[in-house]
């Protein structure tokens, strides 16, 4: 069979096409079966990721060639996301370390740490960062390189991620990123933030039963958040005023939760972030618009809390 396939471009439209039929499912940093079968291709022969379509009609050799299908093939039988079987995520334009000790770097944050989260941070100055619920640190790590200024702390309480992200720290030579194990706020008593980033998990326990397989992969506390995805959300609504500072701005990713959201708090003044694609369920907040809503918000956030103990 491998004789019949020789080059670049041959395997790639094969490898789609073997996707394709398996119903392999797409989330992980790519959302299409050529983009996947593309980076295994490209891995394997250790070529950069951005390699001109030019070399698409360069031809592999017969161990190259074992390699890819091997790869392939542990893509269709074992449903593993790309990202883990490369041991890399591009994020930002940069690339991280990856594997399942966190969740695949995938959010559309990315595109706002490129554009210096502007507008939303209207020129206001920014010294210290928070990114909670960390995971790899791809989003510290990426505000950190970009803001080398900016002060970030990375907080999370797995640490597995947290090694993950030590990791990615080092191989980045990010030095202005600071490392925190914390239960969201649990362990940051006292600290002040003039922007806190967050993508905690959002998923609520029906859709993480019913995802697919390429998901099991992937550090289960990074993703089930409760019957509507809110129960984290709602307490980092709660505590982030109490480390903002007075112009201080809360980036929040919600997901498909951004509807159970808007109809629980339909007073706060949410901005929902227009990306290239569209919506993505990542909102933007002032401090003091959440400080106004707070009665009802710590309301929802420990009844939350009471019913789960």
């Amino acid at each position: 069979m491998s004789a019949e396939l020789h080059t670049i471009i041959d395997f790639i439209r094969y490898g789609a096409s073997r996707f394709g039929a398996a119903g392999l499912s797409f989330g992980h940093s790519f959302d299409n079966a050529l983009d996947e079968a593309t980076q295994l291709v490209l891995h394997v022969l250790h070529l950069p990721h951005d390699t001109g379509p030019a070399y698409g009609q360069a031809r592999l050799v017969a161990e190259e060639k074992a390699q890819v299908l091997a790869l392939f093939q542990r893509r269709i039988d074992e449903r593993i996301p790309a990202c883990y079987l490369t041991g890399e995520a591009w994020f930002a334009g940069l690339s991280f370390k990856c594997d399942s000790r966190a969740l695949v770097p995938r959010s559309p944050i990315a595109e706002l740490i490129e554009s210096g989260f502007e507008p939303w941070l209207g020129g206001r100055e920014v010294n210290r960062v928070l990114d909670l619920c960390t995971g790899s640190g791809c989003i510290a790590i990426a505000t950190a390189h970009y803001n080398p200024y900016w002060e970030v702390d990375a907080a999370d309480l797995s640490p597995e991620a947290l090694a993950l992200a030590q990791e990615n720290i080092e191989r980045l030579d990010t030095s202005n990123v600071r490392l925190v194990k914390s239960d969201l706020f649990a362990n940051l008593k006292g600290e002040v933030y003039d922007l806190i980033v967050t993508n905690p998990p959002y998923v609520t326990h029906a859709e993480t039963d019913a995802l697919p397989k390429e998901y099991s992969h992937e550090p289960e506390m990074g993703l089930r958040a409760g019957d509507d995805g809110l129960d984290l959300v709602l307490e980092i609504l709660r505590d982030a005023p109490g480390h903002l500072s007075q112009n201080g701005l809360l980036i929040c990713e919600v997901g498909e939760s951004e509807q159970h959201l808007i109809r629980l708090l339909p007073e706060l003044p949410f901005a929902w972030v227009e990306f290239k694609v569209g919506q993505m369920g990542i909102f933007v907040l002032e401090r003091e618009d959440i400080v106004a809503q707070m009665p009802k918000i710590k309301a929802l956030a420990n009844a939350r809390r009471a019913s789960h103990h």
